[in-house]
């Protein structure tokens, strides 16, 4: 069987972004004769966590990969990384990076990001492989062994029961999963929704609302002005199978984010038939075309937005069209087994190949 380690920072158990992609690989690893291990090192505020990695990078000695997450790359990167030789073997300890932000990361400003992408790309002219969350990370990382690992599109297994009611009385439910954070654009998208008719759609938000506390305040307060009071429903953090739930009964998807390496979230919604709108930015672009599967728009078009919001509300035939459509595409993206299939068989070739 194959042992994998996989240092990521904070706790493991978080289920957004890249700690969702290391559960699910944990969790199918044994499907895959493998098993992953994943080591967090304590998300201290920067750069105490460099401190204490060493010490977590330790535990996994018995390791045959060792894969260090992107969020945790810089506060690696100072400490000599041990490769492990087997008695009487040749030896192996390949050094492998998941990627799921360039180096610096997307949501850290001066003088941070300068520092940490230098120490980012410090670790990963030492590793044998970058696994890439996505292809707009490949231009990023020219120049490195790179190979593209895409994050699957099932949530969870299919909700029984008939879908909840999210229109509460209005003609469409409006869905949208996303942490409070001024990259993933929530108050653009309050902004757009308050302009659109009052009886028209109920938006309902997603996601964790204390990542950004100064951004969240203000989203907070927009909550409160007249134009979208009444018409929004804040679920929080919720579970896979909540989310799950909630993509069957809604009937549009929409995510304004100006930075998503991947956006998982889009290729789910697709998978779950609802249209997705959002902004040309980051991979959007590459997983939904613009009156196919959804509406791209240009980032910061806050107008557009909201006409393209009202217009699926209002139109429920262009709404069921660009459904079948985002449906469609859906199904041809990996699901959560297939990408673990190719995660371990990477990693199993890496070990089988890498000589020291």
């Amino acid at each position: 069987m194959l042992a994998v380690s996989l240092v990521t920072l904070g706790s493991p158990e978080q289920l957004t972004g890249g700690y969702l992609y290391h559960r699910r690989m944990a969790e199918l690893a044994p499907r895959h004769d493998a098993h992953l291990d994943l080591l967090g090192v304590p998300a201290l505020p920067f750069p105490l966590p460099a401190a204490v990695a060493g010490r977590v990078v330790g535990r996994a000695a018995r390791a045959d990969v060792l894969v260090v997450d992107s969020i945790a790359a810089a506060f690696v990167a100072p400490w000599r990384l041990s490769r492990r030789v087997r008695p009487g073997s040749r030896p192996s300890r390949p050094l492998v990076a998941m990627l799921h932000q360039p180096p610096g990361g997307i949501d850290h400003g001066w003088p941070r990001r300068p520092v940490q992408a230098a120490l980012d790309r410090m670790l990963y002219h030492r590793c044998d492989l970058l696994m890439l969350a996505s292809e707009t990370l490949t231009a990023e990382m020219s120049g490195f062994p790179t190979v593209v690992v895409a994050p699957g599109r099932d949530v969870a297994a299919a909700p029984s029961g008939a879908p909840i009611d999210l229109r509460q009385g209005r003609q469409a439910a409006l869905l949208s999963v996303g942490n409070w954070v001024a990259r993933k654009g929530t108050l653009d998208l309050l902004d757009a929704f308050g302009r659109t008719p009052p009886g028209l759609a109920t938006l309902h938000l997603v996601g964790r609302t204390d990542v950004d506390h100064r951004y969240a305040s203000r989203v907070r307060a927009r909550l409160g002005h007249p134009d979208v009071v009444g018409r929004v429903v804040v679920h929080g953090p919720v579970t896979r199978g909540e989310v799950a739930m909630l993509y069957q009964s809604a009937d549009v998807f929409v995510l304004p984010s100006y930075r998503e390496p991947y956006g998982t979230v889009y290729g789910e919604a697709m998978a779950a038939g609802l249209p997705v709108v959002g902004w040309r930015a980051g991979n959007l672009a590459h997983l939904a075309q613009d009156g196919r599967e959804g509406l791209v728009l240009e980032p910061g078009d806050v107008a557009g937005l909201a006409g393209a919001l009202e217009r699926l509300a209002e139109d429920v035939d262009y709404r069921e069209r660009l459904a079948a459509g985002a449906l469609e595409r859906g199904r041809r993206l990996p699901t959560w087994d297939d990408t673990a299939r190719r995660f371990f068989a990477v990693l199993r070739e890496l070990a089988a190949s890498v000589t020291i």
